[in-house]
């Protein structure tokens, strides 16, 4: 997990002598890529336990769907507030740096959480889309190579399989899938991974597409759903079919409802994130800089599987996403 180390290093130490010195009309907004999915509303959790420990002010503000022409007029009215930082987790990866540019021009500190802009590598001097100070989230490709791997294992190292997933231009998505491919193509070269098909975040389109790659390849067994809508959709369409004895649907990311299709079998194993460490390393890191403080480019936090074998264990059940 990259920089995850010194990424609590310095959280320790600013919420043990930092917090003596704490300064309490530092404010700080999470925009979140979208208010009403379990996953952000886990990590503003963890934004306010940050919060509460360094004796600052957090607010989450976003749109109530992932999309670029809605989270852009929040970004707007949170930047005419002035806030002293922005986390944000930003729906596209070119089309919000320019609405970004304009909290950086106006003097806010600017990091990005989950997602990134341009090609995520900040303060290097490179590209439209450098200038946030950090970036906090999962190694995408890393959790696309875990799922790869848990995939294989359950086909038994060979077959038709595919991605479902969102659209391009997503950073987490398109780097879960990226991941997955990748590691299906060095390590598994028995696996066939197929087109992806994008379903747009709804989830009754990734089950129609289920059918129609069923209806070009009888023999497809397995499904890898890069976000919950996609998952949710595969499950649903896998089902609907009769085929969930045959074919095996991994998720990314574990809201309730996944995690209940873990139990009922729809679904056979989730990668979750972690998203409350993401909120909390995200205000330790914006506090840092509004402090004086230099923090890493890149923070990684971790992942768990979750499967019917420990999907009831206290240890795993923690990383279940809440609303």
């Amino acid at each position: 997990m990259r920089n995850l180390v010194k990424a609590m290093a310095f959280a320790a130490a600013l919420g043990t002598g930092g917090a003596a010195a704490a300064q309490d009309d530092i404010t700080i907004t999470l925009v979140p890529g979208l208010t009403t999915d379990a996953f952000y509303i886990t990590m503003n959790r963890g934004a306010q336990a940050a919060a509460d420990a360094l004796g600052i002010t957090v607010d989450f503000q976003g749109a109530e769907e992932f999309d670029p022409v809605l989270q852009t007029p929040v970004l707007d009215a949170v930047i005419a507030r002035g806030p002293d930082a922005i986390l944000i987790a930003p729906t596209d990866t070119t089309q919000m740096i320019e609405p970004l540019r304009r909290a950086n021009d106006a003097g806010i500190t600017v990091l990005t959480v989950d997602t990134f802009i341009d090609d995520g590598k900040y303060q290097d001097g490179a590209g439209d889309g450098d200038f946030p100070m950090s970036y906090i989230a999962s190694d995408n490709v890393g959790g696309g190579r875990m799922a790869a791997r848990f995939m294989a294992e359950a086909i038994g190292g060979e077959g038709k399989v595919y991605v479902s997933n969102v659209r391009p231009g997503i950073s987490t998505t398109d780097q879960r899938e990226e991941g997955f491919k990748a590691e299906m193509a060095e390590n598994f070269p028995n696996v066939t991974v197929l087109d992806t098909q994008y379903n747009e975040n709804d989830a009754s389109l990734a089950a129609s597409q289920f059918s129609a790659v069923l209806a070009r390849n009888p023999d497809v067994i397995g499904v890898f759903g890069a976000n919950l809508f996609s998952a949710l959709g595969a499950g649903n369409g896998v089902a609907g079919a009769g085929k969930a004895d045959d074919v095996t649907v991994i998720a990314f990311d574990a809201p309730q409802s996944i995690v209940d299709n873990i139990s009922s079998g729809l679904v056979d194993a989730a990668i979750a994130q972690h998203p409350a460490e993401i909120g909390y390393f995200g205000v330790m890191a914006a506090y840092a800089v509004l402090t004086g403080n230099s923090v890493p480019v890149s923070i990684g936090t971790g992942f768990t599987v979750i499967n019917a074998d420990n999907v009831n264990d206290p240890e795993i059940t923690k990383y279940i996403y809440s609303e």
